[in-house]
């Protein structure tokens, strides 16, 4: 559709799809996962959603079910730990065959990560072009066309940083749940808000709701309890500050291949409590995000 030859009028309809005032990216709505049960995990940068996404599918593969994992970040080193490499993306294997996705193989684009969990970097456009719903909605036509989606249980979208535009916001147009990473401090917290706003404004049209909130690399949950309590937030795990966790990246390892010592164990443990109670169906969360200037308020001036 040419957007030239389109009603000014109709522009701001299609604008307003999402919520009042949206510009988010739809999606064909004819491509859509299935029957899967499908997570988006979404955190401000750095904050360690990539181990946590790759734990919990590894977590999700041992309870016997199987998970699907989707990196959507240029940096594709979501499933580094699954695969023990960088692997190309769905952008970097489209354009060697000129976009003509029909000349793909499965195996040019997914690939098989520790206990069978399958892994996809859908990777990202080019910096200062394009859009990452695009490479989203790529990813997942691809997936549908070699119908690799037909016997998948579950799908877990890892989603770049604290990212909330149209495009990396694309994900939760196919998730059932979507779970926030965050510390206990004042910037996880406030991106963590934003995040809220971002799948508010899904929820309108999508079947995406919140399922709760990761606390990562937090010993104590004072701060996200404070914000939980005040907009209706719950943790469903809390993974602590563990050099083990650091140590797994580096050895190109989930926690599930480290050594069991107690720590490991323990971790090892929330992972699973966490996916058996996703499996078993998180109960949606209503949430009322709250402005900036009263997160400051609440957590900035301690």
């Amino acid at each position: 559709m040419n957007i030239s030859t389109v009603p000014v009028s109709e522009i701001r309809r299609e604008r307003r799809a999402d919520g009042e005032g949206s510009v988010q990216v739809s999606l064909d709505p004819k491509v859509n996962i299935g029957n899967a049960k499908v997570f988006a995990i979404y955190g401000k940068g750095g904050i360690g959603k990539s181990t946590t996404s790759s734990n919990l599918s590894v977590a999700f593969s041992k309870l016997g079910k199987r998970v699907l994992q989707i990196g959507c970040d240029p940096k594709h080193d979501s499933t580094f730990t699954l695969t023990k490499r960088l692997m190309p993306t769905v952008i970097d294997v489209l354009e060697t065959v000129d976009f003509h996705s029909e000349e793909l193989r499965v195996e040019d684009f997914v690939f098989e990560g520790y206990n069978g969990v399958m892994c996809v970097e859908a990777g990202g456009p080019p910096a200062g072009t394009g859009c990452g719903g695009y490479v989203v909605g790529q990813t997942v036509k691809l997936l549908k066309e070699h119908h690799l989606l037909d016997e998948t249980d579950v799908v877990i979208f890892d989603v770049l940083g604290d990212v909330v535009c149209g495009g990396f916001a694309a994900p939760l147009q196919h998730a059932d749940r979507a779970l926030i990473v965050t510390a206990n401090d004042f910037d996880s917290i406030f991106a963590m808000n934003r995040i809220v706003q971002a799948i508010g404004a899904k929820s309108k049209n999508y079947k995406v709701r919140l399922g709760g909130v990761i606390a990562n690399r937090s010993d104590a949950t004072d701060q996200i309890d404070k914000f939980n309590a005040q907009i209706g937030l719950k943790t469903m795990a809390q993974i602590p500050s563990l050099d083990v966790i650091r140590l797994s990246r580096l050895k190109k390892a989930t926690l599930f291949e480290m050594e069991e010592t107690p720590e490991v164990k323990m971790v090892q443990a929330e992972y699973l409590q966490l996916a058996a109670r996703l499996w078993a169906g998180a109960e949606p969360l209503e949430c009322s995000p709250m402005k900036d200037r009263d997160i400051f308020d609440l957590l900035g001036f301690d």
